[in-house]
């Protein structure tokens, strides 16, 4: 039987980290994984949209994924988001992260070409049959990705025994209900939309993998807790503040990502550099905006996490 313990929990996407001329830089990424450590997150989903991952070389995600399991000392459940635009590279990334032992590879359907059902299966199993020994995580976000994980497409996937679970980004809670029902027992499925956390943990997700759960952990481990005990009331509340969080900071004119470092480095002291263009970089005018957002989390962790 497959072990699904260790993918039930807070899993924050794990941000792009990079040196000042924009390189990716391995010490910057430990640092990061040590402080995921530190703040008790179940694990960390590597090289996906947080990772910047349509902006990097192969070579670039191979060593984010080096340090991070380097750092983590298997003290986290570690995803690799594996997928490139080609099969070629998925598959030269599945097999190196294989070989680093994570627990899980994902990947998002191709993007650009609008491609058959069919086609798109025999991506995902290309790339899983390179990582023969390792779960696949199926990742299903339409609204960037253009497909829809449709159940037909699901029922073909399920048919691959390394398919252990969906992360689940499109916004109707209703989906995270149905990939349950027909994944059966032992299958996981995450709550991708960090704005509804509470709604899909209560519609039984296994745990959660968001782009913002990294700047303000604290408060999305209170949620898993709160749901758990039964207390949705004070669940909502909490994920609330974190929504009012997440407006804030995507009413800056730099990317979510570049706000969400500044961030880290008020509240942390941790810097992991910018974001990579073409996303746009903070600018001046922004600080106030981020400052304030800074403010709010921790206004937020005082009156709820104490």
């Amino acid at each position: 039987m497959r072990n699904i313990e260790k993918y039930q929990g807070i899993i924050p996407a794990f941000y792009a980290c990079y040196d000042e001329k924009g390189e990716v830089d391995g010490e910057r990424v430990q640092a990061l994984t040590g402080y995921m450590v530190k703040k008790g997150v179940k694990g960390v989903y590597v090289g996906g949209s947080s990772g910047e991952c349509i902006y990097q070389t192969v070579a670039d995600r191979k060593l984010t994924l080096e340090r991070v399991m380097e750092a983590a000392e298997g003290k986290l459940t570690v995803i690799a988001h594996v997928a490139c635009n080609n099969t070629k590279e998925s598959q030269e990334l599945a097999a190196h992260a294989q070989s680093l032992g994570v627990d899980a590879i994902a990947a998002i359907p191709p993007i650009y070409f609008h491609l058959p059902e069919y086609a798109i299966a025999q991506y995902w199993n290309d790339i899983s049959d390179a990582a023969p020994d390792t779960d696949f995580v199926i990742y299903n976000i339409p609204q960037l990705a253009g497909v829809a994980l449709t159940m037909p497409l699901f029922r073909e996937m399920k048919k691959n025994p390394r398919v252990a679970a969906v992360k689940n980004s499109s916004m109707p809670v209703q989906d995270i209900q149905m990939f349950k029902a027909e994944g059966g027992e032992g299958f996981v499925v995450f709550n991708g939309p960090d704005e509804q956390l509470v709604s899909g943990l209560a519609m039984g997700a296994d745990g959660g993998i968001g782009g913002t759960y990294g700047v303000m952990p604290e408060l999305y481990l209170k949620i898993e807790e709160l749901v758990k005990a039964g207390n949705l009331e004070q669940a909502r509340r909490v994920q609330y503040a974190c929504n009012e969080v997440i407006y804030g900071m995507c009413a800056c004119h730099g990317n979510l990502y570049g706000v969400i470092k500044e961030i880290l480095k008020i509240r942390e002291g941790l810097d992991i550099g910018g974001v990579r263009k073409p996303l746009a970089s903070l600018v001046p005018e922004d600080m106030e905006q981020v400052k304030k957002c800074a403010a709010m989390i921790d206004r937020a962790v005082r009156e709820f996490c104490a």
